[in-house]
């Protein structure tokens, strides 16, 4: 099977990093993936792909893109076109109009929540409120069906875009371990050395862009309140500058951290930084699924993250959930995690397990052939 994948570009998102996970599987199933991306990435996964699975547009206007991708549609004439973020769904759904390419597409987050609005004060409720309507109607009359990555996203798609439950297929995401590499002693000590850590040093670790949704101000929050009584407690934050990136710097330096906060920004060594960690910590206001939690249990990390639908499906009971935007109580559950080594070591192997069990990277290669055949047929 072909799948002509649409997307934004090949960056340093989750998504993009669960999908360049997912081809080497896929392939070895009978379904090739190639894709096509609206802009070129210095940074991110776009390096990792084989030259001969990208392609990229050159228009950039939304008329001119349509006019690129039909345009592939007819020459490749790909089983399905698999769009992902709302402006490759916007694009892909007009371009396959007339052309008999089935269109699947993606839904990574819970875009409608009152969680986003409140969260990000950038996002006009009005400009909102008429993509909704757009993405609504487009979906219901230019899609053949979609893929949500959660539970939490499908329900979200039901109640603020009206899908039909029918009409979505729920298949998480994975991470491929090898690239994560194995934990062990030596390995955290070296990288340790290498962050200019010590081994009495009581590390946090995050992931993600900085930008609002994250929750970063939160931890940082949190953080600033154990200090007093955690003379040796270090933050580590990796992930790319965002549109949060100011306000953070001035929440480091409101709350005096300048010597706790490290911004590592954008890394590939994510398997590094875990090895070198106590305790993983996921703030996040929402999320479509949250892959990072996921990477930090696959490599025997404790997870302290936020109790919202998305994270209670991927990290569950192996590890502990707070409610979100809520500091103190961040505090008192990164201090649960670092006092008590026993809960520590249980929540690291219940967090193996379920990786292992609810999230192998080959049973969701299983998963998303089995859809890509469904969609090609028209089931």
């Amino acid at each position: 099977m072909r799948i002509l994948y649409l997307i934004h570009g090949m960056g340093t998102g989750g998504v993009e990093r669960s999908l360049v996970d997912l081809v080497p599987h896929l392939a070895e199933r009978g379904v090739s993936l190639e894709f096509v991306c609206m802009s070129r990435r210095s940074e991110g996964v776009q390096a990792e792909i084989d030259a001969t699975r990208l392609r990229f547009l050159s228009a950039a206007n939304l008329a001119g893109r349509i006019r690129e991708v039909r345009h592939l549609l007819k020459r490749l004439r790909p089983d399905v076109l698999h769009t992902t973020m709302k402006q490759a769904d916007l694009t892909g759904r007009l371009a396959a109009i007339g052309t008999k390419t089935p269109v699947l597409t993606s839904l990574v987050n819970p875009m409608y929540e009152p969680e986003r609005i409140r969260a990000d004060p950038l996002i006009s409720p009005r400009r909102l409120a008429m993509v909704r309507l757009v993405d609504g109607y487009l979906g219901a009359n230019l899609t053949d069906h979609f893929h949500a990555v959660s539970e939490a996203v499908k329900r979200s798609a039901i109640n603020r875009l009206r899908i039909s439950p029918d009409r979505i297929t729920v298949v998480g995401r994975g991470r491929e371990a090898t690239r994560l590499g194995v934990p062990s002693p030596q390995r955290r000590a070296q990288v340790r050395v290498d962050l200019g850590l010590t081994e009495f040093d009581e590390v946090v670790f995050t992931a993600g862009r900085q930008e609002n949704q994250k929750g970063h101000r939160f931890l940082l929050e949190a953080i600033s309140l154990l200090r007093p009584h955690r003379p040796h407690l270090r933050l580590l934050v990796a992930g790319q500058k965002g549109r949060a990136t100011p306000d953070l710097v001035r929440s480091v330096d409101r709350l005096g951290l300048g010597d706790v906060a490290c911004f590592l920004g954008h890394r590939n060594d994510i398997g590094d930084l875990l090895s070198a960690a106590d305790v993983f910590c996921f703030p996040s206001v929402y999320e479509g699924f949250g892959g990072a939690a996921l990477e930090a249990m696959a490599m025997g990390v404790p997870v302290v993250a936020s109790d919202i639908p998305a994270l209670r499906e991927v990290v569950g009971e192996s590890g502990v959930l707070v409610p979100p935007e809520r500091p103190d109580e961040l505090g008192i559950a990164l201090t649960r995690v670092l006092d008590d080594r026993i809960l520590a070591a249980e929540l690291a192997a219940k967090a193996r397990v379920r990786v292992n069990k609810r999230f192998p990277i080959v049973g969701i290669a299983d998963q998303m052939a089995d859809l890509y055949r469904q969609v090609a047929s028209g089931r």
